[in-house]
């Protein structure tokens, strides 16, 4: 300013002169290019264009970034498939008008605007605010050329994504090659046209994720998307494009959409603290492209026990392929279409099917919708095309359901074509839900107005009933110790119980979790009551022990199964979630496993075909940690004393979980020392227990290594250890594999299921890990730790000494009563009790 004074210029000079100058920042003409090394900046200094290298890299590019972002973050790249190597670079407006880059002191171009242009006096170039590079003509400032036609990762605001039909151009994201490499990857976000317009997130070309259609308001895929005080969002679909646009009302907000490697879309904003991810897809399971197949919905709700289930009407494509959580073929129709009675069900929080296969039309209404489908037979579902203004237009899909999705909030209603079964019973369980619901409207008008006159005294009876309640379990379980076991170990173990984070459940919620322990939902039954399947108000299943009224070592085994499993922590342990009781009723309350008990697979000929020997190996393999852990790695060492296959539970992946511990003792305590212990009450099962404690009650360690090796040998034959042979019935099933080990034949009686897919090698060192367990004496047996060994290496074992024989018990004594106690076989809870 002091030069310019100097000289005395006048004010228009001046005026003329700031004018060039800023002219310069923003703006390439033909006659100032863009060398390396210079900068544009648009107007206001949001964007800056330039050559730039990418880290670890000495290729040159030319891009966009954001000015104002301290971290350099390029939005777009021109010659992103043609850099420069090792070489400066021009950036100009040739002979023709266009924008190439050049080597210096080259002529040839690596890349070019291709513009129609006349000539380089035509045409100018311009950094724009939005970060928009436009190829202008300099007297009718209408635009030749811009980059927001030829985006490359980053959507910016502003900017329009889709089809322009009257000139074909589509505008879509290429992710980068890598961090690295800005040239074109392999991941794609673009709007399909096809059919009703959707749009994609693509992987080499392959579906990825689906956005789903225009509903009106968002993409019917991304329930998150809202119109909001920073963002509008502008959809058009009509003779011209197919596009969407996002603005920004608030001025300084930084804001981009990226399509990353590997197949990631994601929306962040620039803070202080760096880009803050605020939105990405696809970010679970049930995102992805037909994670179930055709006619079937993904409900994120049922991961752990299966993500995919068909739509009403339909049934699996393959019953196994479902069964082993494998729904990629999807389901089919269980009963044709297009017969009288036939109508449709209102399925809620849905994303659309795929519809590009769907018809549209925008005249109609949703009753009209309904009438034109029904009178389709191939017309297999329908819904609003547009939810604005109450809902408007009418979608038909016509064929199979694609990629189908249930939502937590947000989808659309989508209304499916059934048969008149399908939809009598829709139609009487949904009458029955709006009868109960009026019921309820009425019920709580009433409480309502009865707690407003007696709120006070209610909680305060509550209060009091609670405390009681309360005091009472602590009394039962305190008063448990003495009788548990008259140790510190004890006392301490059920003080630490009574301050544990195990859950107090209601009663009334079990009942009605339940259905009232209904027959239905009937898990199972054993010695001291019965195991009940139960569903929460929340969604989350559960496995309610109920213990027998009329059995007083039940409540011994509950006391008994509260201390001790409120201290394990392990995978290959089930979990318990908290306790009842009330009144005479005494519960447990256990995670729910869908696949039941081990013993339901190994001894069903139907079901056992579906494991094959990597499943089994496993199940062997996690059932040894599971006893490990409680022999030795847990605080406290315990014995579980009824191990056995109907005490193996499997989740929903087929692991396995050792349950039911009312029956375990821990000796020892937490210094690990005391290895065995005698009883005079000997509990557990026929056929599984050692002979030292069946007939001294003499239990330790290595009996429950004795039923691991009998539980081993069970699953590798798939038959019970009670089994009868024909050609010895003297023989159980450890009998009659000792014989043939003796021989060299015991590979002849493995589970048909798995003798043609069957590593010999790897099952015959099994079998041989097993007769070492079921050794007749307990020393000769391997601890838990030496089993976990062998079953993880291949070198050479002991051979077996003569096994523990037990005679098949129905042939020798079923349910005799004697002095000594009571025995009943076949699978089921004995107790004998011996005097000292």
């Amino acid at each position: 300013m002091y030069s310019l004074s100097k000289h005395l210029l006048t004010p228009l000079l001046l005026l003329s002169l700031l004018f060039q100058i800023c002219v310069s920042l923003d703006t390439i003409t033909p006659d100032e290019p863009l060398k390396d090394g210079d900068i544009l900046v648009s107007h206001r200094e949001t964007f800056a264009l330039g050559f730039f290298s990418p880290a670890n890299s000495s290729r040159r590019y030319v891009g966009i970034w954001y000015n104002k972002v301290p971290l350099k973050t390029v939005v777009w790249v021109a010659n992103r498939d043609d850099p420069l190597d090792d070489t400066a670079g021009i950036l100009s407006i040739d002979d023709h008008g266009n924008l190439v880059i050049t080597e210096t002191n080259r002529s040839i171009p690596i890349w070019s605007t291709n513009a129609s242009v006349v000539s380089a006096n035509h045409s100018m170039a311009r950094l724009l605010d939005t970060g928009n590079l436009v190829l202008v003509h300099p007297e009718t400032e209408s635009f030749i050329w811009q980059s927001f036609d030829f985006p490359t990762d980053t959507m910016l605001p502003f900017m329009k994504l889709g089809l322009d039909r009257r000139t074909g151009l589509n505008r879509f994201l290429t992710s980068w090659k890598s961090k690295d490499d800005p040239g074109t990857g392999n991941c794609t976000y673009a709007i399909d046209p096809t059919g009703y317009p959707q749009l994609y997130l693509y992987e080499g070309g392959a579906p990825l994720w689906r956005a789903g259609s225009w509903t009106g308001k968002r993409w019917s895929g991304v329930p998150e998307m809202t119109q909001n005080y920073i963002f509008n969002i502008s959809y058009a679909d009509n003779q011209d494009e197919i596009t969407i646009e996002y603005g920004v009302t608030v001025p300084n907000v930084f804001t981009r959409m990226m399509v990353e490697e590997p197949g990631v879309v994601q929306r962040s904003t620039w803070s202080e603290t760096g880009w803050v991810r605020y939105w990405s897809a696809p970010k679970e399971k049930c995102d992805n492209y037909q994670e179930c197949g055709p006619n079937s919905y993904c409900d994120p709700n049922n991961v752990e026990k299966f993500e995919c289930t068909c739509l009403p009407g339909f049934e699996p494509k393959s019953a196994r392929d479902w069964f082993l959580r494998d729904g990629s073929g999807g389901c089919v129709r269980n009963v044709s279409t297009c017969n009288s009675g036939e109508g449709f069900v209102k399925l809620a929080r849905m994303k659309l099917p795929n519809t590009s296969i769907a018809r549209a039309n925008m005249s109609l209404s949703l009753k009209g919708c309904e009438q034109a489908c029904l009178k389709n037979c191939t017309c297999t579902a329908y819904t609003n095309a547009d939810e604005t203004k109450g809902g408007i237009g009418c979608l038909t899909w016509h064929g199979n359901l694609v990629d189908t999705r249930v939502y937590i909030n947000g989808g659309q209603y989508l209304y499916l074509r059934v048969d008149a079964v399908t939809l009598a019973q829709y139609a009487k369980k949904n009458g029955l839900l709006q009868n109960k619901g009026k019921l309820a409207i009425l019920v709580v008008s009433i409480t309502v107005i009865l707690l407003i006159v007696a709120s006070t005294v209610y909680w305060f009876i509550m209060r009091k009933k609670k405390e009681k309640r309360q005091s009472k379990y602590t009394f039962s379980i305190t008063s448990a110790a003495a009788s548990f076991e008259e140790s510190s170990t004890r006392r301490e173990l059920d003080g630490s119980t009574r301050n544990s984070d195990l859950q107090f459940f209601e009663l009334s919620k079990i009942v009605a979790a339940t259905d009232n322990f209904s027959v239905s939902n009937k898990l199972g039954e054993g010695g001291f009551g019965s195991v009940y399947k139960g569903c929460l108000y929340n969604g989350k299943e559960i496995a309610v022990k109920r213990l027998s009224k009329y059995s007083g070592q039940g409540i011994e085994e509950f006391k008994n199964e509260v201390a001790i499993i409120a201290k394990l922590q392990h995978r290959n342990l089930v979990r318990i979630l908290g306790y009842c009781v009330q009144g005479e009723e005494k519960m447990l309350i256990y995670e729910y496993l869908p696949n039941r008990s081990l013993d339901t697979f190994i001894f069903d000929e139907t079901k056992r075909s579906l494991l094959d020997w990597g499943k089994c190996f496993e199940i062997i393999c996690g059932i040894a940690r599971g006893i490990l852990y409680l022999h030795q790695d847990s605080r406290l060492r315990i014995i579980h004393r009824d191990l056995k296959a109907s005490n193996v539970l499997l989740d929903n992946a087929m692991h396995p979980k050792i349950a039911d511990f009312g029956m375990a003792r821990i000796v020892g305590g937490e210094s690990g020392d005391q290895i065995e212990a005698n009883t005079n009450c000997v509990v557990g099962t026929f056929g599984y227990m050692s002979p030292e404690y069946a007939m001294r009650g003499l239990f330790s360690v290595k009996s429950d290594v004795y039923s691991f090796g009998v539980l081993l040998l069970e699953i590798i034959f798939g038959k019970r250890n009670s089994t009868y042979f024909h050609d010895d019935p003297s023989l159980n099933l450890i009998g009659h594999v000792w014989e043939l080990w003796k021989e060299g034949k015991a590979m002849e009686i493995v589970d048909s299921s798995l003798v043609d897919k069957t590593p010999d090698n790897e099952v015959a060192r099994c079998i041989q890990i097993g007769l070492l367990c079921v050794q007749e004496y307990a020393t000769d047996r391997p601890n838990m730790s030496s089993v976990v060994a062998m079953l993880g290496n291949d070198r050479p074992l002991p051979s077996p000494q003569q096994p523990a024989f037990v005679l098949k018990g129905s042939n020798h004594r079923k349910d005799t009563s004697t002095s000594d106690g009571a025995i009943s076989v076949n699978e089921v809870t004995v107790s004998l009790i011996h005097g000292r």
